[in-house]
């Protein structure tokens, strides 16, 4: 069995004082999958690089403070690159690890942002993502694609829909590529076990949000339709603290 983790930390170095590193060595997970790391490697101590049991790499964004993908890996990839196209690697948002058996994509998508401002950018993103994913398929390994994705797919993965129709994260076109997505051939791996309402990965820090469950689920683990029956389990941490976002699992049968 393969434990796969995928956690939004909002800044890597914030969530360490909140009690990440304790929590990192409980898991027990083979890969722990960071987004929003928000730092670069020369910033961060050797708790952080030197976690025990696991080798670090990190693809930070050109901006300081800014973006930024980081993984945790008890066995050495096979290959570790990242997206291969410059306007989203530039923000670090992609790191893609490959495995005897799959590649394992830690990606940060787009924030569309308020009216909208950043939407083509992140539907080019989306869009890339795809072909890229349907490239390595062609290699005959499976596919699996975790992290933030800042997306809420359907009505149920928000606490409030009706309310949230134009807000970024839940517009009509990023809807659609996650339409798009699953028509591919894309799983949803917490919608094969878990159909149920009220199971979110985010929530605001205002108005004591998480406390009233007032969230979104935008974080994932999807895999290829091929890949699919070989995940055993997948489900949301919300009991842990220690960023705006809870970490995602997978176990996975190989």
């Amino acid at each position: 069995m393969q434990k796969i983790i995928s956690w939004n930390v909002n800044g890597i170095r914030a969530c360490e004082k909140k009690g990440f590193f304790g929590w990192l060595k409980e898991t027990g997970a083979d890969c722990v999958c960071l987004q929003e790391t928000k730092a670069e490697e020369s910033q961060l101590g050797d708790s952080l690089l030197k976690a025990q049991g696991y080798k670090f790499a990190l693809f930070p964004a050109e901006r300081k403070g800014y973006s930024g993908v980081g993984t945790y890996y008890r066995e050495e990839p096979l290959s570790l690159e990242n997206m291969g196209c410059a306007e989203f690697d530039v923000e670090g948002r992609v790191m893609i690890l490959e495995y005897p058996q799959f590649y394992l994509l830690n990606c940060y998508f787009p924030n569309s942002q308020e009216a909208g401002a950043r939407l083509e950018y992140k539907i080019d993103f989306c869009d890339a993502i795809l072909e890229k994913c349907l490239g390595l398929l062609a290699t005959g390994k499976q596919v699996l694609i975790c992290g933030d994705y800042n997306i809420a797919h359907k009505e149920i993965d928000l606490a409030r829909p009706k309310e949230n129709v134009g807000s970024p994260g839940f517009l009509p076109e990023e809807r659609a590529w996650m339409d798009k997505f699953v028509a591919a051939g894309f799983v949803d791996s917490f919608r094969k076990f878990n159909s149920e309402p009220e199971h979110y990965t985010w929530w605001s820090y205002r108005s004591a949000a998480r406390k009233r469950n007032v969230g979104w689920r935008i974080d994932y683990h999807c895999v290829n339709q091929g890949f699919a029956g070989r995940v055993a389990a997948a489900g949301i941490q919300a009991e842990v603290l220690g960023s705006d976002h809870c970490p995602v699992y997978i176990d996975l049968e190989l």
